[in-house]
């Protein structure tokens, strides 16, 4: 059985040993919970692709515990350089060229000569990250394509028995991925996520180009973020046998927020997809605008009703 950790120094200790010693620990950050392992060791990395069962083309964020320890891992450019001051710790993730002689494991990077780097805005992240002294590779803490977790319970429930421990620190706070971006050689939007890409345009001062087909960054896969039910978008009402999922002043099985504060909706998005999948029925959501954070929820779930691949 997966272990249950306190956020105590007990609790860090026994995450940080397990981390060191080719263990899976999941551990809260202020997006989502991330299942961690040594990105240096391609045993541990190969262990999350088998309890994620996770495609191997598919990169993973390496998470480290600041700006220093990122530099030592990448080539950072002038915008990179800019963006991390202005937004780390925090959630953004930026893609940039690797470093070999950081030591990262070829199956962290999808054997790509790039890797996605982030210094997590959670102090218990940080702490572990700290402890471990190690760059730790870590997707969302969830079963491959499903729907992310924001909660100790939800790791559980889906990864239970598959790992080795779970760091329990309550609820993440922000409740999306972060948003990724690679600077170099053109700054280029490959996910929406938690920080709003205004913010990051107006810190470049210039917009962000659209990604191109290839996958060299998390979450970019067409069906990702689902549920076990289909879910249906811009609906203004349920059909029968369905429970909606609102936004804004209306009646809804489950609201994101009633007032249409974003912020609070994108809060919600994944604790509120988890209750309603758990109602074994067809899912329909009220329209999302498409602006600030909106723009990152509505990129979850548009893949979380994509076709799911067979």
């Amino acid at each position: 059985m997966t272990e249950i950790l306190s956020a105590t120094e007990a609790g860090l200790d026994r995450a940080a040993e397990l981390l060191r010693a080719c263990g899976l620990v999941a551990f809260p950050t202020e997006t989502v919970y991330g299942l961690g392992a040594d990105a240096t060791d391609a045993r541990a990395v190969a262990r999350i692709f088998e309890a994620k069962g996770r495609p191997q083309f598919n990169p993973l964020i390496v998470h480290l515990p600041d700006f220093d320890a990122a530099r030592g891992t990448a080539h950072f450019d002038d915008a990179a350089e800019r963006l991390a001051g202005a937004f780390w710790p925090g959630a953004l993730t930026l893609v940039l060229p690797l470093k070999p002689s950081a030591g990262i494991a070829p199956l962290t990077t999808a054997d790509l000569p790039s890797v996605g780097l982030r210094v997590p805005d959670h102090p218990l992240a940080r702490d572990l990250l700290r402890r471990t002294d190690r760059p730790v590779a870590a997707p969302s803490a969830n079963p491959s394509g499903r729907i992310s977790p924001t909660s100790a319970h939800h790791v559980l429930a889906g990864l239970n028995g598959r790992i080795d421990a779970v760091l329990d620190g309550g609820t993440c706070p922000v409740g999306l991925e972060s948003t990724i971006v690679a600077t170099g050689p053109t700054p280029t939007l490959l996910r929406p996520g938690g920080l709003p890409v205004e913010a990051i345009e107006a810190c470049l001062g210039t917009r962000l180009a659209a990604p191109g087909p290839e996958i060299t960054a998390p979450g970019q896969q067409a069906s990702h973020y689902a549920p076990a039910a289909p879910l249906r978008l811009e609906a203004t009402a349920a059909h029968p046998g369905e429970t909606l999922l609102g936004f804004g002043p209306i009646a809804a099985d489950l609201n994101l927020s009633p007032t249409g504060d974003l912020v609070e909706a994108a809060a919600n998005l994944f604790h509120h997809l988890h209750a309603l999948d758990a109602r074994h029925q067809p899912i329909a959501v009220s329209p999302i605008p498409d602006h600030g954070l909106g723009r990152a929820i509505n990129d979850r779930l548009r893949r979380a009703a994509a076709p799911r691949p067979r």
